[in-house]
Formats: structure tokens, C-alpha cells, sequence
């Protein structure tokens, strides 16, 4: 069987949610009836207050979370009805980043990015060769055999980033990227994300920072409320108008 199965998603489309909706049980609705499609190769923002839906959100992207109603393609996988099988093949597709960067203490930054191949049963050369790829690129091969509590927050982002790609991935999520980061380093690991963006990689940030979203001007998606309330292109954090 297949890696990939495409059941009607946009063959240029590395996310497509169609008429989306997840209710939990509480009978709280985290998202009501959302479609989007976010194409191979772009950059977007997701915005929203807390509560808005963003997690909700992020989590179907890699199936941590089911949909109630709609349909969810994600690097060609249709994610509302994949098997448990088939969800180590789909999150291998996807990078994720997190504001907390999840290291693992006691392994080095090269084992750290390692680890996320080996888990997959690569084969050892595969590994090297991708891990130190994936460090060239963050700009850490000089910090390769440090470990996490050697190194500053924009290092251990960095770190974390070159986990999240090592895989070569379709699409990379990474969630508040900059919540934990002085502004200096937090624009420097948006540029990282943008120089990533530029390799081919579908890249979508959920942010509270407005001064980031409003500089850059892509592709911002709003959430409220668990509702679709916008989705503009060359956007600001607030809409205008």
C-alpha cells in the first residue's frame, strides 16, 4: 500500500481542511465548520487569542486531534480517516516546533537532531549525513557536541528547528517559535524559518507577536472563537480597515 493516499485534495495543496469542525465532549466546539488550503511552498501565519482554535488546529494538522465533521489532507494523507499505522508515515512528513523546545537533556545538540531519524529505523549513514545537513543549515555545526544546557534559547531553537527538518519534511509547524526569545534572536530564528521557506518547505507560524506578523506581511490566517474570521494575503496582525 501506498505512503500517500489522496482522496480528492488539491494535488498542489500540503494542507487542505474541508468544512472542518472538532467538538469535545464537554460540548465545547475548539473549531466550527473551517476550510482552508495552504499550497505547497508558502509561508502563513496563524493568529488568533488564546482559546481561538490555534492548538485545536495544529493538532489535526498532525492528528493529535480528530475532526467531528470535515475532511483533513495533510502532505497527501488524508488525515480524518488514517489508520493508526499510517500516522508515523504522515508526522514524518511534518516538522513541529514548539515554544519550550522539548530537548532531551542528556543528549548532545547532533544527537538531539539524530534522534528524530533513528527513531524512524534510518539507516546510520542516512542519519549522519542528514543530521549534519540539518545543523549547517540552523548554523549550529560548530555546537554539534554541546549539550542543551550549554547552550542560549536561540541555540536551543535552532536546535530544535534542525530536529524539526532533518526528516526533510513537506510542511513545518512550528508553534509560538519566539514565545520564550528576546526580540533580537526572535527575529533571527524568523529569518532562519524564512530561509527554510526558501529551500521549499511549506512553513505555517502561530504567533502572538504582532511587531513579526505586521514586518513580514504574509499570509495570515485568524481564528476566533474556533471560527475562520480571516485569511489575507501581505497582511498585517490587525486587520486593517
Amino acid at each position: 500500500m501506498s505512503d500517500v493516499v489522496e482522496l480528492g485534495a488539491t494535488e498542489a495543496a500540503v494542507v487542505e481542511l474541508q468544512g472542518v469542525s472538532v467538538t469535545y465532549p464537554s460540548g465545547h466546539i475548539a473549531l466550527g465548520e473551517v476550510s482552508l488550503t495552504i499550497q505547497r511552498g508558502e509561508f502563513a501565519f496563524l493568529v488568533g487569542p488564546s482559546g481561538a482554535g490555534k492548538s485545536t488546529l495544529i493538532g489535526l494538522l498532525v492528528r493529535d486531534v480528530l475532526p467531528t465533521a470535515g475532511e483533513v489532507h495533510v502532505a497527501g494523507f488524508p488525515v480524518h480517516r488514517l489508520s493508526g499505522g499510517e500516522v508515523p508515515k504522515l508526522r514524518r512528513r511534518v516538522g513541529v516546533i514548539f515554544q519550550d523546545f522539548r530537548l532531551l537533556p542528556r543528549r548532545t545538540v547532533r544527537e538531539n537532531v539524530a534522534f528524530a531519524l533513528e527513531v524512524t529505523g534510518a539507516e546510520p549513514e542516512h542519519v549522519a549525513t542528514a543530521t549534519e545537513r540539518a545543523l549547517r543549515i540552523v548554523g549550529l555545526a560548530r555546537l554539534a557536541d554541546r549539550y542543551p544546557s550549554e547552550l542560549s534559547g536561540g541555540e536551543q531553537q535552532r536546535t530544535a528547528i534542525a530536529r524539526a527538518i532533518v526528516g526533510d519534511p513537506e510542511l513545518l509547524i512550528a508553534d509560538e517559535p519566539t514565545g520564550n526569545l528576546d526580540p533580537l534572536i526572535s527575529w533571527e530564528i524568523m529569518e532562519l524559518l524564512m530561509d527554510i521557506n526558501r529551500l521549499g518547505v511549506t512553513v505555517l507560524v502561530a504567533t502572538h507577536d504582532s511587531d513579526i506578523v505586521t514586518t513580514l506581511r504574509r499570509r495570515v490566517i485568524g481564528l476566533e472563537g474556533g471560527r475562520l474570521i480571516r485569511d489575507e494575503a501581505n497582511a498585517t496582525y490587525h486587520r486593517v480597515g
